[in-house]
């Protein structure tokens, strides 16, 4: 994949899915703690969301980077807006602030 690609490819997930994690592994097989924790706070609250994998490829993942200049990875985007990495996802979810943001978009199951 090329940079031009990664960021089409990017852009078209991000606008095309409500909920999309781009993560290391998948949302069955995380390959770091800190996606992992994502994934376990996403499926917690029962949201419906994407998982892509920047480990199948390093413009993926280098690209990702550039698209929110965001140096890290797992990254969340909700609606297309970029909430941020494993530690932001993290103090949301324990402000209750991550259950209401998705719940005021209509993403959480009622």
């Amino acid at each position: 994949m090329s940079d031009t690609d990664a960021q089409t490819f990017i852009d078209q997930t991000i606008k095309g899915n409500d909920v999309v994690l781009f993560m290391k592994g998948s949302p069955e097989q995380p390959r770091c703690g800190f996606s992992s924790l994502v994934v376990q706070v996403l499926d917690h609250l029962g949201v419906e969301y994407v998982g892509v994998d920047v480990l199948q490829d390093d413009e993926l993942r280098d690209g990702i980077k550039v698209y929110s200049d965001w140096p890290t990875i797992p990254q969340l985007y909700i609606k297309t807006e970029f909430i941020g990495g494993a530690d932001i996802v993290r103090e949301m979810f324990q402000s209750g602030e991550l259950k209401t943001a998705l719940s005021e978009k209509g993403l959480l199951p009622t």
